[in-house]
C-alpha cells in the first residue's frame, strides 16, 4: 500500500484557501495504455457505496482515489480507497487510514522567503474543497460553492500565473444536471501521465438514484475535462454511459426477472417483463443501447420516461421499443397495462447484436434499428414528457451492451 498523498500546496479548509509553504512530494509512476474516455465509460458511480470529498494521485502505474466515508460526522473516522491502473476495474482497499493511527493536525510548516507561512488567496463566492494543478506554465485553482446539500453545490475555477494568485473566478464549471445528478461538487483531477488528457474526480449528492433525501447519499463519478486553445476548461458535460466492462451495473435499479453483469454485456434472465432502471431524469434526449436477444419467443429493448416502477409486466407509467424475434420492432406505453403505438418490419439476427436507439423531443418519438439515420418506428405521443431510462425483456432472456444517454442529436 502506498502512503496517503500529502501534498500540502493547497489546505482543505471550509473557511478559506491558504497556501502554505510545505513542500510537494512528487510520486513515482510507471507506464500503462492511456485511458481516453468521455466519462467514465463502464459507468458513474464507478465503485459502490456512500462516499463524498474524492481525492487524487498516481503511484506505480496505478490511479488512486481516496474519498472520505459520507456518514455522519460523528462515524466519518476512517478512509477508504480505490485503485485502477485503466480507470475501469476499480480494486477497494479498506480503513487505509484511520484517525487513531494518525499522530497529532503538523509539527513545522516551510516559511514562504518573507518568513509568513501562508497566503491568502481566497476566492469570491469560495466554500470549501480547493483544488490546485498546474498545466503548460498556468496554475488552476478550483473550489466548491452553494449549499453541499442542495442543488446549487457546483465547481468553479480561476486561473494565475503564480499559486499565491491572484486568483479571479472565471466560470462555473461544474453544476448540478437535473436529468442526471443534483449537487455536484467537491472535486479533485486525473491528469494521464506523458497527455493532455484530464478528467475531474468529483461526487454527486443523489448521482443515482434521484430521489434518495439522505444528504449522505453521495458517490464518486468522473468525467473529462476538455481544455479551450487558451487554457480555459470546457464546462463539464455529465455523462451516462456503461459498457459494462467493469463486471457491474452499479446506479441502477431492477425490477422483476433476474440481472447480472458479466463478460462485459448485462445480462436479462428470461421474464415477462423485468426491468432494469438508471434513476435519470431525461425529457428531451438520444438514448443508445445494443441489443441481442436470447431464447425465448418476445422481445428486448428500451424503457424511456418512466415513473412509478414497481414489479410486473407493464408496472411503469412510460414507454417502451423493442426489438422481437419475428422480425419486428414494437413501440408502447405502459400504465399498468400495454397501449401498442406502433410496430414495423426490421431484418434481424436473433442471435447477433442490434444497436438501437431512441430519439424522443417532446411528443416526437423515433426508434431505430441498426440504421441511425432512417428511423423504423417514427409516432407522436404526448403522454409522458420525462422519467428513467432503462432496459427491459418480455418473454426471453436477452443481453445489453454499450448504454449511453444524453442530449439529442
Amino acid at each position: 500500500m502506498p502512503p496517503v498523498k500529502t501534498t500540502g500546496l493547497v489546505a482543505k479548509s471550509c473557511a478559506s484557501v491558504l497556501v502554505g509553504g510545505l513542500i510537494a512530494m512528487p510520486s513515482p509512476s510507471g507506464t500503462v495504455a492511456a485511458p481516453e474516455y468521455s466519462t467514465s465509460e463502464a459507468g458513474n458511480p464507478f465503485v459502490d457505496g456512500w462516499y463524498a470529498g474524492p481525492d487524487t494521485a498516481r503511484y506505480d502505474g496505478r490511479y488512486w482515489v481516496f474519498p472520505t466515508t459520507s456518514k455522519s460526522y460523528a462515524e466519518q473516522t476512517y478512509l477508504d480507497a480505490f485503485s485502477s491502473t485503466d480507470l475501469v476495474h476499480w480494486t477497494k482497499h479498506s480503513e487505509v487510514l484511520k484517525t487513531a493511527d494518525v499522530p497529532r493536525d503538523m509539527t513545522n510548516l516551510v516559511t514562504f522567503p518573507d518568513g509568513s507561512t501562508y497566503k491568502e488567496i481566497t476566492p469570491a463566492d469560495y466554500v470549501e474543497g480547493p483544488q490546485m494543478f498546474k498545466r503548460g506554465g498556468k496554475y488552476y485553482l478550483m473550489w466548491s460553492e452553494g449549499g453541499w446539500t442542495g442543488p446549487d453545490y457546483s465547481v468553479s475555477y480561476a486561473i494565475s500565473d503564480s499559486p499565491t494568485g491572484p486568483f479571479e473566478k472565471i466560470d462555473r464549471l461544474l453544476a448540478q444536471d437535473p436529468p442526471v445528478a443534483k449537487g455536484s461538487g467537491h472535486n479533485s483531477v486525473i491528469n494521464v501521465p506523458g497527455t493532455d488528457i484530464w478528467y475531474i474526480v468529483h461526487h454527486h449528492h443523489h448521482r443515482r438514484p434521484l430521489s434518495e433525501t439522505d444528504g449522505n447519499h453521495r458517490q464518486p463519478a468522473y468525467d473529462r475535462m476538455y481544455l479551450n486553445p487558451d487554457g480555459t476548461i470546457r464546462r463539464i458535460q455529465m455523462g451516462v454511459k456503461d459498457n459494462f466492462a467493469d463486471g457491474n451495473a452499479l446506479g441502477g435499479r431492477t425490477y422483476g426477472g433476474s440481472w447480472s453483469a458479466d463478460g462485459g454485456r448485462y445480462r436479462a434472465g428470461h421474464s415477462l417483463g423485468g426491468k432494469a432502471l438508471l434513476d435519470t431524469d431525461f425529457a428531451d434526449f438520444t438514448y443508445d443501447a445494443d441489443v441481442r436477444l436470447g431464447s425465448g419467443g418476445g422481445d428486448a429493448g428500451l424503457n424511456f420516461r418512466v415513473n412509478r416502477p414497481s414489479v410486473g409486466v407493464d408496472g411503469y407509467t412510460g414507454y417502451y421499443a423493442g426489438i422481437r424475434r419475428d422480425g419486428r420492432v414494437v413501440l408502447g406505453r405502459a400504465a399498468d397495462s400495454w397501449t401498442p403505438l406502433a410496430t414495423a418490419p426490421t431484418s434481424l439476427d436473433p442471435g447477433s447484436t442490434h444497436r438501437m436507439r431512441v430519439t424522443a423531443v417532446g411528443s416526437s418519438i423515433k426508434v431505430y434499428v441498426d440504421d441511425m439515420t432512417t428511423p423504423r418506428i417514427s409516432v407522436t405521443d404526448g403522454t409522458y414528457r420525462s422519467g428513467a431510462n432503462g432496459v427491459r425483456v418480455f418473454d426471453t432472456d436477452a443481453s445489453f451492451d454499450n448504454v449511453a444517454v444524453g442530449p439529442v442529436r
